[in-house]
């Protein structure tokens, strides 16, 4: 299953190269790590680096079977596939070794547990193996835990011949992958079409893998142009992201839209790839094939990569199918169908559901005979997918039969386990949950009894903060619900009780069809409001839609779109009064009857921080500094505190964005200041925190701001603007509040807007401790708590975009208390 090619490179990891005798130097050294009997089964939790791989391919050399793990899971998650399948080993990376611990110890199970980065520091011996690792056919080698048909997760059984049958499928019958290939490795690996087809496959032959950092989009493209990558597998999502970057760009050009309708008329993909060359080498130069699978493509995104040159393959199949069942070969792209069927793979349509057979179909589900006899009958795989094949060969998918819901990005959710969990809250009598506009949504019927006293005007709020909200915080980022419907009326279900879920999407279909018709809003007002709010936050605006409820309006970003509206009509409405519309048309309506003018132009903060403001820098007494000194004496008496990185923070302004934990933060960061740094350091305070003048008398003598975040959000960024211009510094909690649980919160967008268009860099500051010496709504910190502050590498802003900035401060804090 895996072949020694000597030199020739077999993984690259940013600058890391790695040959194929060093990959199974390294193999060699993992699997001398465990001990173990034949078919033990053992877990990988890690996120993908060259140490997955080699402890992968330690299993198989052990004869173990491998378990890959979802590693962004939660401990709950994670707990449960342990109990189920009882591994005696664990490989988990030091970034995941906490939650792994918390599961470990939820399952009640003891495994060996070996951390890939230690192992990976191990020094290896010169390779002196068999040039290949020998596996038996008929042998277990994965089991992969997938939602399937019907209740909880459940594990997968794949043959070393289930997976050896689509490696020959797309190797041998369908020439896909060669000795010479690069395939970018960017998914997963806990799924199994990235493990197959971005892994097993090429290093199969002995082509070449180059795993990405992450998924964010320099990583992506870094990865594309150092490898020259000739096969890209991804998911849907990836290929309408790519889409829509390119789109975007040939929209804004006349000639290039020309081009792009010619290449379309045309339909030579050398006469496109040629006029468009300029977006191949972006990609690396080298892209043969995209590859799609996990869920349908779109047809539209299909066609305009076609048109742009790129060959686009797609795929269907399951995680019980090793993946594969039917293929698009080259230069035989349906747009709309996922190919032909595989060889050595028969389907048949039966009573229109899709069902199939061939050696690439599981072993069976792990400990469950029942379930497998459901699916399984006869060596016929039922899918629950319908479907028919043309004359031609092509497979088209019609639908689900099975009520599984396939995500845009190839996650499986069981829309029964999310019920459950909210059907457990005495607020809800019944729920029904369904995918609509690719995001998960619940329609709730309340529990009269419970819910008779909530006024209606706060039944929603409530529903949203002690139910929607704990929810989405106890599950993993792809299960989360992304909006919420009450009703009064019974959810439709069948004589026998049973839920009809189709009959939900179609329920809210109705709804809002029903409300447009009556409440159609045609004015131009509302279609430039409705554009900027869709741009702004990615979400379709209807003209009853609540700027809050339905559009997720924040303060933020109401402070941006108050600065719109007087930018474009020349009207001004403060954040505060916004909520008093009601809706996107009652807003729309009060702009027509005001405006002095209409514009149709972009959000522009580097205006709104222009703008001259009131603020006299409180002076800087030496009360301020000796608090910093006593407090840093203290701290070490107290706690045991310590802190490093201070070589991070640079010259010049700066921002310093610390997670929050505690009502000491602020001293925790500003105590390992140098002297210069805390004369030129500020911190804001909120007006309701400093009423007694007293308060007001330190405050304005010790590098305190006071803002009214509340009130008026605009003029307190625009003097957190003002110190960053005038050349000092700023402590910004990029989460607003302190934490309830002691994890990372939400970020707000504020410090990353500062950042970008003042150009100021951002220095993330770990604080880690904190939590446990002073919780929210404790008195009295524990002494001798161990806490911990780091101030990691700086952020620059260059052209990055407020999410991403947010994004990579975040990431970066989070990768540090994760340790």
């Amino acid at each position: 299953m895996l072949k020694n090619a000597g030199n020739k490179t077999a993984i690259a990891f940013g600058d890391q190269k790695i040959s194929y005798t060093e990959m199974f130097s390294q193999v060699e050294k993992f699997a001398s790590l465990i001990r173990s009997e034949k078919s033990d089964h053992m877990v990988i939790f890690s996120e993908n680096r060259p140490g997955w791989i080699f402890a992968f391919y330690a299993i198989w050399k052990v004869k173990g079977v491998a378990i890959p793990i979802d590693y962004l899971a939660t401990a709950s998650e994670v707990a449960y596939i342990l109990k189920d399948s009882g591994p005696t080993v664990i490989f988990c990376s030091e970034a995941s070794r906490r939650v792994m611990a918390e599961a470990t110890q939820i399952a009640g199970i003891s495994a060996k547990m070996i951390i890939i980065d230690e192992a990976e520091s191990i020094p290896t011996e010169p390779f002196a193996d068999s040039e290949t690792i020998q596996t038996a056919p008929e042998d277990t080698a994965v089991i992969i835990y997938t939602s399937g048909t019907t209740g909880s997760p459940k594990g997968v059984m794949l043959s070393y011949n289930n997976i050896l049958t689509n490696v020959r499928a797309v190797s041998e019958h369908i020439r896909i992958y060669r000795h010479d290939s690069r395939v970018m490795i960017l998914l997963p690996l806990h799924h199994i079409f990235p493990l197959v087809g971005t892994m097993i496959i090429p290093l199969y032959l002995g082509a070449m893998v180059a795993i990405s950092p992450s998924m964010v989009s320099e990583d992506i493209m870094a990865t594309l142009k150092n490898n020259s990558i000739t096969i890209i597998i991804g998911v849907p999502r990836l290929y309408a992201a790519i889409r829509k970057g390119i789109m975007d760009k040939i929209k804004k050009s006349g000639v290039a839209r020309l081009l792009f309708f010619m290449a379309r008329k045309v339909n030579s993909p050398a006469f496109s790839k040629r006029i468009f060359g300029t977006v191949h080498r972006k990609l690396g130069g080298s892209v043969e094939f995209l590859v799609s699978g996990g869920a349908a493509l779109d047809s539209e995104v299909g066609h305009d990569l076609q048109t742009l040159g790129f060959e686009v393959l797609e795929g269907y199949g399951m995680t019980e199918a090793a993946p594969m069942i039917t293929f698009t070969q080259p230069r035989r792209v349906r747009i709309g169908s996922p190919g032909e069927v595989m060889r050595e793979t028969a389907v048949q349509i039966k009573d229109g559901e899709i069902i199939a057979s061939g050696p690439n179909i599981m072993q069976g589900y792990y400990k469950r005979p029942e379930e497998t006899a459901e699916v399984l009958k006869n060596g016929w795989l039922y899918t629950g997918d319908l479907g028919y094949i043309d004359k031609e060969g092509f497979l088209y998918i019609t639908g689900r039969k099975k009520e599984i819901i396939v995500l845009s990005n190839g996650k499986n959710v069981n829309p029964s386990e999310i019920e459950s969990a909210l059907l457990e809250s005495p607020l809800v009598k019944d729920c029904g949950v369904f995918l609509k506009d690719n995001q998960l949504q619940v329609i709730i019927l309340p529990e009269i009894a419970t819910t008779d006293a909530i006024k209606d005007s706060n039944q929603e709020d409530i529903f949203r903060h002690d139910l929607i909200e704990p929810f989405n915080n106890s599950v993993s980022a792809y299960k989360k619900l992304m909006r919420f419907y009450l009703t009064s009326e019974e959810l439709p279900r069948t004589r026998l009780g049973k839920l009809q879920r189709f009959k939900l999407s179609d329920l809210a279909v109705d709804q809002d069809d029903e409300r447009e018709v009556t409440e159609e809003n045609e004015i131009p007002e509302f279609k430039i409001i409705a554009a900027y709010i869709r741009e702004e936050k990615g979400r379709k605006v209807m003209p009853y839609h609540h700027l809050e409820m339905d559009l997720g309006m924040d303060s933020l970003d109401k402070v941006g779109f108050q600065a719109w509206l007087q930018q474009n009509f020349g009207v001004n409405i403060e954040p505060s009064e916004m909520t008093r519309f009601g809706d996107v048309s009652k807003l729309s309506e009060f702009v027509s009857l005001n405006k002095t003018h209409m514009e149709e132009g972009k959000l522009n903060w580097t205006d709104i921080l222009r703008e001259k403001v009131n603020l006299k820098l409180p002076d800087t007494w030496f009360t301020g500094r000796w608090m910093v000194y006593l407090s840093r004496a203290f701290f070490h008496l107290y706690f045991r505190f310590r802190a490093r990185g201070i070589e991070n923070i640079p010259e010049g302004p700066f921002i310093l964005a610390p997670n929050h934990q505690s009502v000491f933060d602020g001293l925790f960061v500003a105590a390992y200041l140098r002297g210069h740094q805390i004369r030129k350091t500020y911190v804001y305070a909120k007006e309701k925190h400093i009423k007694q003048r007293w308060l007001k008398f330190l405050a304005n003598r010790n590098n305190i701001i006071i803002v009214d975040l509340n009130r008026d959000l605009k003029a307190s960024i625009q003097k957190m603007a003002e110190v960053l211009k005038q050349d000092r510094n700023l402590i910004i909690f990029p989460e607003g509040t302190r934490t309830l649980n002691g994890k990372l919160g939400q970020f707000k967008k504020t410090f990353a807007i500062l950042s970008r268009e003042l150009n100021i860099p951002i220095v993330p500051v770990s604080i880690d401790g904190a939590f446990k010496a002073l919780p929210k709504g404790s008195h009295f910190p524990r002494p001798l708590t161990k806490i911990r502050i780091e101030f990691l590498q700086p952020v620059y802003p260059g052209d990055h975009s407020y999410d991403t900035i947010s994004h990579q401060v975040k990431d970066s804090i989070q990768g540090n208390l994760d340790r």
